[in-house]
């Protein structure tokens, strides 16, 4: 399971208007997000990265709505972006995606 810092729960809550509490589900949901957009794009520091945390704060969005099934259609452009992006950081100029 992925880590999920405080200040990412935080973020996610409020961008949702969530006042009540269910954090161990937030944080469970952010960390499927988290695992889900590493494994499609390559590591990355979501503390760093902003298009990575954005797409693991809409993914988490999707799922926390039960509408998952569209977030891959909906975000492929952005994932795409952020595979590249993360591939050249790497120094992996030859990558193919």
């Amino acid at each position: 399971m992925e880590v999920v810092t405080p200040e990412l729960l935080e973020e996610f809550k409020e961008r949702m208007h969530i006042t009540h509490d269910e954090d161990n589900n937030l944080i469970r949901l952010l960390s499927f997000s988290i695992a889900d957009i590493k494994f499609k794009c390559g590591p990355f520091e979501i503390e760093k990265n902003e298009i990575a945390r954005e797409l693991v704060l809409e993914r988490t969005r999707y799922t926390y709505n039960d509408v998952l099934e569209y977030f891959n259609s909906n975000f492929l452009s952005q994932i795409n972006s952020l595979a590249m992006s993360i591939a050249f950081e790497e120094g992996d100029a030859d990558a193919t995606i």
